[in-house]
């Protein structure tokens, strides 16, 4: 096989395995807070507390997917000029 053939077949593969991930699993974790939904902080001995609520996901701890992102919005496109 040459080298361009498997490089277009890994992509492919890649491609097709982050749609059906996008596809069972539209939610992520949120990176800025690691899916816990709030930030640590540490009180003055040290020990570890509960933080503020992230922002980004609004403490559920869970973000849409790039994928499923775009999916959405070109599926959102699509029945906007279809009517």
């Amino acid at each position: 096989m040459s080298l361009p053939l498997l490089a277009i077949a890994c992509l492919l593969i890649i491609t097709l395995g982050y749609s059906v991930k996008c596809w069972l699993s539209p939610f992520g974790d949120c990176r800025k807070c690691s899916g816990m939904g709030h930030a640590l902080k540490a009180d003055r001995k040290g020990r570890l507390k509960r933080g503020k609520d992230c922002r980004r996901c609004h403490a559920t701890g869970k973000r849409i997917r790039v994928g499923r992102w775009i999916y959405n919005r070109a599926a959102r496109t699509y029945r906007a000029d279809t009517r």
